[in-house]
């Protein structure tokens, strides 16, 4: 975003919200290095939480195909950014999502996009999740959807617990990876360096 016209509405008032918080900090929110900084700030969040704006079903009907493959199809290390609701702090990781075609397919950037939409909004872990995983599901119909978190939290590095190198997995998953078997082969999958 590099025109002030793609930021949303409110953009002004936020900065104004900024410039407050900044002064309830004990800063001089006039002082040189902080003149720019609420501005600065408000588009950053509006660039952070634009997933609000966003149709992650649309995003996978724009690119759907029928197709008769109906074995495993996984993106894996899918690199994402989000702001933990209950402090606005970042969490970072991975994301890895697979599905089952049921005769249709999307196409793969269409899969690191829903994880976008749904990491660019105020989240938890356990709900990002799911919701990417409802959304491959309701839209694309599979045969199963599983879906795997992996993700740094901020919130416990900075503040609280303080505990640096903690990992918070979270999964989520339907249909034929309701079989042990199909989520062990897709865990195996994803955990291959090679």
């Amino acid at each position: 975003m590099n025109s002030e016209t793609e930021y949303r509405e409110g953009l002004d008032k936020l900065a104004t919200h900024y410039k407050e918080v900044l002064t309830l900090l004990g800063e001089d929110a006039n002082r040189e290095g902080l003149l720019k900084t609420p501005m600065r700030v408000a588009k950053a969040m509006q660039v952070l939480t634009n997933g609000y704006e966003k149709d992650a079903h649309q995003v996978l009907k724009d690119a759907l195909f029928k197709e008769d493959y109906s074995q495993m199809v996984i993106v894996k290390d899918i690199d994402f950014f989000s702001l933990c609701e209950h402090h606005m702090l970042p969490f970072y990781g991975k994301a890895h999502v697979a599905y089952i075609p049921n005769g249709y397919i999307t196409g793969l950037s269409k899969i690191a996009r829903v994880v976008d939409i749904y990491s660019h909004r105020l989240q938890v872990q356990e709900r990002m999740t799911l919701q990417i995983k409802e959304c491959i599901e309701q839209t694309l119909h599979p045969l199963g959807v599983m879906v795997v978190v992996e993700a740094r939290h901020m919130c416990m590095q900075m503040r609280g617990v303080e505990k640096q190198n903690s990992i918070t997995t979270t999964s989520d998953f339907s249909g034929a990876f309701n079989q042990a078997k199909t989520r062990q082969e897709f865990m195996n999958l994803i955990h291959n360096n090679s």
